[in-house]
């Protein structure tokens, strides 16, 4: 769905990087060095990046108008 504002298990902040790291991953960069660049440290935030996936396409079609 949407990636969550803040990571689940410390709280700190991620939702604002979310458009810059799936451009560059899109774009064939490697995924550590997005983060590394990006600022992540901990494990946890950067399973939120890593583990994300956007389902709103797939969702949507099954919405009732």
């Amino acid at each position: 769905m949407i990636i969550p504002i803040r990571c689940f298990t410390c709280g700190k902040p991620i939702a604002q990087d979310w458009e810059e790291y799936s451009e560059r991953i899109s774009k064939g960069e490697d995924p550590k060095k997005v983060l590394d660049s990006l600022g992540y440290e901990r494990y946890c935030c950067r399973r939120m990046f890593l583990s994300h996936s956007e389902t709103i396409d797939e969702v949507m079609k099954f919405k009732k108008f």
